[in-house]
């Protein structure tokens, strides 16, 4: 999927709801990418005639194909023919020639905002939203979910490796929706019940300046009738209601997060309800993935579900079978000793978070191969990565994936090592402009014993497959 941020969006169709209670046919352009997939799969199950394109072929396309849907690869102006609308996301430039002819021949063109807005509007919805975890916590909330029997909805950005799928229309009367602050949308959505994980610097492209994505979540939480925010990160701490239920590992936090202890492939935590009429020690819960940042997603999770009735027992047992999501903190396999590991994370307390998982795992070294994502985004933060990698022995460093952005002068990976080395001039950061100098420095420090963990959200995703497969090394 190709194109710029200008989007269908930039057709003047933001805004338009669609009466989903009535059958469509609608083309979903982008259909391989997750949040388009998620999309075109509750479609086809709430039981629209849906179709799909993307400009090249993927397992998720071949997913939704086999699940009966008919998509194309590639795009064409025939593709459109028949539908009563048409969706794409923000990242599908205006220009592209399906929603050209769809415009032409006066078929509404949807954002995906207005296509999940007209879907929650369905059922009764918990949107997770924040700048880190939230494909995480909606997975672990969908699941519990479907553990209490409420066999409910949800769309959520990455794969739930128990189910299979990022998406589901069932008969239950919840919907659990990962709400994307990127370009809006979980402003569309008016929840029933919001989790705020998190508020960070992030997508200012869109947005202009904190202050105003400050602003866009402080509205978001306002639109819900109950609010579930981390207390742990200062900004959504600040920006809570008075009575949201906050959690976290601080003082202040109503669901108290304590005894936290992780190793290689887990981490268990107590949690407590700390209110003064509260409930006191709800139990131990323990999940087969790393990380105190599992503890914190795990617990928004929980307590979103105790909202609504769900009890601390039944997420006991849903979080205890939860095997993760798709690209984070993944697993990949092991070769020479090494040990290969994969993560989204592209934010620099993301990447925090997830070396210090890694180093809950007791490798002799953690050596970490970054790829940073946007230009804008480098431009903006590079210097707030300078202490991020602190819990890799091995730094290496790409150029910067564009994400369909124009490069921009001086802003390359290299500002990544140098915000590093410039903070810790004894950090072994190196940076890689070429995918073949990447793969011959990796060759040659890999060693038995390590951890080598890929995070980004760009093309790196491969690597790890790359190098298990390597005969050579």
């Amino acid at each position: 999927m190709t194109g710029t941020p200008a989007g269908p969006g930039a057709t003047g169709a933001t805004g338009t709801a669609i009466d989903l209670s009535v059958p469509q046919r609608i083309h979903v352009v982008g259909a391989g990418g997750a949040g388009m997939s998620a999309i075109a799969t509750v479609l086809a199950a709430m039981g629209h005639e849906v179709t799909g394109s993307d400009l090249k072929a993927s397992s998720t396309l071949l997913r939704l194909q086999g699940s009966g849907l008919t998509v194309h690869v590639g795009h064409d102006p025939s593709h459109v023919n028949g539908a009563t609308a048409l969706t794409a996301s923000t990242a599908i430039p205006a220009t592209n020639v399906e929603v050209l002819e769809a415009l032409r021949l006066g078929i509404p063109v949807l954002s995906r905002a207005d296509v999940l807005a007209s879907i929650a509007v369905l059922r009764r919805t918990i949107a997770v939203a924040g700048t880190h975890g939230k494909t995480t916590t909606a997975s672990m909330l969908a699941l519990i979910l479907v553990e209490a029997g409420l066999k409910p909805s949800f769309i959520i950005g990455g794969d739930l490796n128990d189910i299979g799928t990022n998406a589901a229309w069932d008969s239950g009367s919840w919907l659990v929706v990962e709400a994307d602050e990127s370009d809006r949308t979980f402003l569309r959505l008016a929840p029933e019940v919001a989790v705020v994980t998190s508020v960070e610097p992030d997508h200012l492209e869109t947005y202009g300046s904190f202050s105003v994505l400050r602003d866009a979540f402080s509205s978001f939480m306002e639109q819900a009738s109950a609010c579930v925010v981390g207390s742990d990160d200062v900004i959504a701490a600040e920006l809570a209601p008075t009575e949201a239920r906050t959690f976290g590992l601080g003082e202040r936090a109503r669901f108290r997060i304590t005894d936290v202890h992780g190793t290689r492939s887990s981490v268990s935590f107590s949690l407590s309800d700390n209110s003064p009429a509260g409930r006191g020690r709800l139990g131990e819960f323990e999940l087969a993935v790393p990380g105190e940042y599992n503890a914190r997603n795990a617990a928004a999770a929980v307590v979103a579900a105790d909202v609504i009735g769900v009890e601390a027992n039944v997420a006991r047992r849903a979080l205890a079978r939860f095997a993760g999501v798709a690209r984070r903190f993944e697993f990949r396999g092991e070769k020479n000793g090494v040990t290969f590991v994969d993560d989204y994370a592209h934010l620099p307390s993301e990447v925090k978070a997830c070396l210090a998982a890694a180093q809950d795992g007791g490798y002799s070294r953690v050596v970490c191969v970054f790829q940073p994502h946007r230009y804008s985004r480098i431009s903006a933060l590079a210097p707030d990565f300078a202490s991020a990698f602190v819990d890799c022995d091995i730094l290496v460093v790409t150029d910067i994936y564009s994400a369909g952005e124009d490069p921009r002068p001086g802003v390359t990976g290299k500002l990544i090592v140098d915000a590093v080395i410039g903070a810790h001039p004894d950090a072994q950061a190196i940076y890689t402009a070429t995918h073949e100098e990447l793969l011959w420095n990796l060759r040659g420090v890999l060693r038995p014993g390590d951890c080598c963990i890929t995070l980004e959200a760009g093309d790196l995703t491969g690597l790890p497959d790359e190098l298990l497969s390597d005969e050579t090394w």
